[in-house]
């Protein structure tokens, strides 16, 4: 009986962690749809502190976006992390504004 249970558990558990491990692959237009949850939350527009919930908010996002918009929620992410920081590195800054725009034209476009 002992033998039993813990084999039972160790399979639920593997089962459990398998889950949690692989993310589902998002549409374009799921994708989409959550980023634009996200970004309309009015906490998200709140100066550092704001930058810092739009960023751990679209950490989930990321995994499972679709190959379209993975690379701009990506940027995004990377963008409002540095603008975060109590110090931002300007020059890091400037770089990933650049990505940060290019995001937004790629959302625009695949978004609308």
């Amino acid at each position: 009986m002992k033998k039993l249970t813990t084999a039972l558990l160790a399979g639920a558990l593997l089962v459990s962690a398998s889950a949690c491990a692989a993310p589902a692959k998002l549409s374009t237009e799921a994708t989409c749809e959550r980023i634009k949850i996200v970004a309309s939350d009015s906490s998200a527009n709140m100066g550092k502190t704001g930058m810092t919930i739009l960023a751990n908010r679209l950490r989930p996002i990321v995994a499972g976006a679709s190959d379209e918009l993975k690379p701009a929620v990506q940027a995004i992410i990377e963008f409002t992390d540095e603008s975060a920081k109590e110090s931002p590195d300007a020059e890091k800054l400037a770089d990933l504004q650049d990505d940060y725009q290019k995001a937004g034209a790629t959302f625009t476009e695949l978004c609308q």
